[in-house]
């Protein structure tokens, strides 16, 4: 089962576009995925069409509840979620006193049975707080979707760095997957040397896929749907697709 963090301190970047796509591609190459919305805004939730009225994962965080009593299925085939909901907002104070706190989505995740799932997906908050860093804790993998824009180039060495600090203090197995481009607008030049620019910076990091501006893409959360389910001849949908398979060329590295 492969843990994968989803993260990017800034907003807008793609990262929830990502998730969700990302995991209804590897879904479509028949993998199971388990996708978590640790993100207060539940933007994930939402597009998979999943209210929580109650605590929820907050409860996972604080009650000890066990993480296989709040995932929830969706209408999207292999793809299953744990919610999110505005209880999050809360957490930092709630764990402000809790030793080991960094680590208790790591332990929540030891205890769900491996063989269920493939991939899990975490859709971590636009904050490094703690809740990411849960997320960097409890995963071996991180992806970092960044919009092709040069302010966002510029906050991802922090990000990198933030990355190094939990790989060194807390988790040894940490390591980035892969930089995704996203929201690349190939009519301009400014897309294109921005992500030259990533290429250039990060070379073996950065995915061979960039995932082009498209606003079939932009419409799907709407309709409460992946886009490969909205729009399947889109470039949003070929371009996730594209991704998902060099996701999975990569399993055959960690085997």
């Amino acid at each position: 089962m492969r843990k994968i963090a989803i993260i990017n301190q800034k907003g807008g970047s793609g990262k929830t576009t990502t998730t969700v796509n990302l995991a209804a591609s590897l879904a479509a190459k028949k993998r199971k995925v388990l996708v978590i919305d640790l993100d207060p805004q539940a933007s994930t939730s939402q597009w998979f069409g999943v209210t929580v009225v109650e605590k929820g994962l907050l409860s996972v965080f604080t009650e000890n509840v066990p993480l296989a009593s709040v995932i929830a299925s969706t209408e999207s085939p292999g793809i299953a979620l744990i919610p999110s909901s505005s209880w999050l907002i809360g957490l930092e104070k709630a764990l402000a006193n809790e030793v080991g706190a960094e680590t208790i989505l790591k332990q929540k995740l030891q205890a769900l049975d491996t063989k269920s799932w493939d991939y899990v997906l975490i859709d971590c908050p636009p904050a490094l707080g703690i809740l990411t860093i849960n997320a960097l804790t409890a995963c071996e993998e991180v992806i970092v979707p960044v919009e092709a824009r040069i302010m966002a180039v510029n906050g991802l060495v922090q990000l990198l760095q933030t990355v190094d600090i939990v790989r060194h203090r807390l988790n040894s197995s940490l390591k980035i997957s892969g930089i995704v481009p996203c929201r690349v607008d190939s009519r301009t030049r400014h897309s294109k040397e921005v992500v030259d620019e990533l290429r250039k910076n990060f070379s073996e990091l950065v995915y061979k896929t960039a995932i082009r501006e498209n606003v079939r893409l932009s419409e799907a959360p709407s309709f409460g749907k992946p886009i490969n389910e909205y729009d399947p001849n889109s470039n949003g949908a070929h371009d996730y697709k594209a991704l998902a398979l060099e996701v999975i060329k990569q399993e055959q590295a960690l085997s």
